[in-house]
């Protein structure tokens, strides 16, 4: 298959791709499999970003954390954040260590997800609320998102967990929850009718970047947010209404390989 892709760019062969792989059978062990078990939008933008701001490192390791910390909130993490305190959320999850992720940053990000909630109901009327018309894309708004959650974690230190779109990252777990939240097929569960999937960032991590450079879709040397914003434009020609529509079908080919750093 790989092969197959180095001689074409076609938006046909990325179709067949997006048939084949676009399943939930090549879901596991994708982390967002998490968000499939919850209805309620509250509780899924909630395991939402948990689960995608702690989607780096080894895959079983990703799978471990985001176990640990769903399980907490069970049944409705809406309801559990609502009825935990900021004292709370640090002692509970004091012991909590994905790589150098601390307890104390997922508090304060749980804490800023609280606190956002209690302003806006849900954290999609927040991300639309930053929204503009002319915008080509997300990133404006994704950078307001992030303030937003970072102010309301108060002292509370998230760096690790949200990074900031304005010192260039490519943002690639959390244009990876907005593809989950906003797009909606058989293996994103969407919600967020608000936010256009046509102005959605292409979540570039080592499997797409690695491909894209394969087909000369970017010559960048960095997978940074400029590298995205390239990428995108490009699939966005193909699919102008969607420019994320083959992220997942894509990283499969790399992914399925193996299980190694996201």
């Amino acid at each position: 298959m790989v092969t197959v892709l180095r001689s074409s760019r076609s938006g046909d062969l990325f179709e067949q791709l997006y048939v084949k792989f676009n399943r939930r059978e090549y879901v596991h062990p994708d982390p967002i499999e998490f968000l499939y078990p919850f209805d309620d939008l509250r509780d899924r933008e909630i395991v939402g970003l948990v689960a995608s701001s702690l989607a780096y490192g080894r895959v079983s390791q990703i799978l471990r954390s985001v176990t640990a910390v769903v399980e907490r909130m069970e049944p409705a993490p809406h309801r559990f954040l609502a009825a935990t305190s900021r004292e709370e959320l640090v002692a509970g999850f004091c012991n909590f260590k994905h790589r150098f992720s601390t307890g104390e940053e997922l508090a304060a990000l749980l804490y800023g997800i609280k606190e956002t909630m209690e302003r806006y109901e849900t954290l999609q009327n927040c991300f639309a609320s930053f929204l503009d018309d002319g915008d080509e894309t997300i990133e404006a708004a994704l950078c307001l998102f992030v303030e937003e959650l970072r102010s309301r974690s108060r002292d509370l230190h998230v760096n690790s967990l949200l990074p900031c779109p304005t010192k260039g990252s490519a943002c690639k777990r959390l244009n990876l929850f907005l593809r989950w939240m906003v797009r909606r097929d058989d293996i994103d569960p969407g919600g967020w009718d608000d936010v256009p999937a046509s102005k959605l960032i292409v979540p570039l991590d080592t499997h797409m970047y690695g491909i894209c450079r394969m087909l000369n879709i970017t010559g960048r040397k960095q997978a940074s947010m400029r590298t995205a914003l390239e990428i995108t434009r490009y699939f966005r020609r193909i699919v102008p209404h969607d420019p994320v529509k083959y992220d997942f079908s894509l990283t499969r080919l790399g992914i399925l390989k193996n299980s190694g750093p996201a």
